[in-house]
């Protein structure tokens, strides 16, 4: 079963609450931390329907968007009010014509990658495809996150035109939680018709993140927590991970 498929046509209705502004606050805080130019080009890895993209070329980057679901970025580009780059790829098979100041991925995109050989692979890509004074920038779920908060738990919302029940599985062993989602989006005749999706992340420890970075090539990883922009405690939920 394909992840974020029928979920594209009201994923930015049900994540109107994420916070993409504070991110986008954190994200330019970061990079101009470390002398990122004000027109420097980006790429963004799992840039969905471009919500972050578009904030970021607002501010006068150079964005480049890639994401493996068509029917995301279709949604990016009917949405496209800058002059921005959507590239229909897998991160883990990525293939960039050229190299950016700084490659930034948001909202747990990094989680969904379940093995270690692939998440290895993409940071060796990102490393390859950035400039040498160039930054990553990435967040991941913690694992505190899915043990405490998602682990079999279910979560239901109901709007006017769409509804979701979603139902959540962490096996402890394996690391992975199994997102099972149910959809009921409002059709032409004012009807609902139901969609299932199935998504699959995995818990990552950050000093494991942290060594493969370093093994990658990276010569300096600095680790917070998204909400406080400090360093990671036992209840972090989100981690950022700054890699030089």
């Amino acid at each position: 079963m394909e992840s974020y498929t029928e979920f594209a046509r009201v994923y930015d209705e049900f994540m109107d609450q994420t916070p993409y502004d504070l991110w986008c606050d954190n994200l330019l805080t970061i990079l101009k931390k470390h002398h990122m130019k004000e027109n420097g080009s980006i790429l963004e890895l799992g840039c969905g329907t471009g919500k972050m993209t578009r904030r970021l070329a607002k501010k006068g980057y150079q964005m480049t968007g890639l994401d493996s679901s068509l029917e995301m970025l279709e949604v990016a580009g009917n949405m496209q009010e800058d002059d921005i780059l959507y590239i229909l790829q897998d991160m883990v098979s990525m293939e960039m014509p050229g190299k950016f100041d700084a490659v930034v991925s948001v909202c747990d995109c990094m989680n969904y990658i379940l093995e270690e050989e692939d998440l290895k692979m993409v940071f060796q890509k990102v490393r390859s495809y950035l400039k040498e004074e160039g930054v990553f920038i990435f967040d991941m779920n913690a694992p505190y996150k899915y043990e405490k908060l998602l682990s079999q738990n279910t979560f239901a919302e109901d709007r006017e035109d769409a509804s979701f029940i979603w139902d959540n599985f962490y096996d402890e062993q394996e690391r992975i939680n199994e997102y099972q989602l149910s959809l009921f989006i409002k059709n032409a005749e004012g009807t609902y018709d139901k969609y299932e999706e199935e998504h699959y992340q995995k818990a990552y420890d950050a000093k494991k993140i942290s060594q493969m970075l370093e093994n990658a090539g990276f010569s300096k990883v600095t680790i917070l927590d998204v909400d406080t922009m400090k360093e990671p405690v036992q209840k972090t939920e989100r981690f950022y991970f700054i890699a030089l």
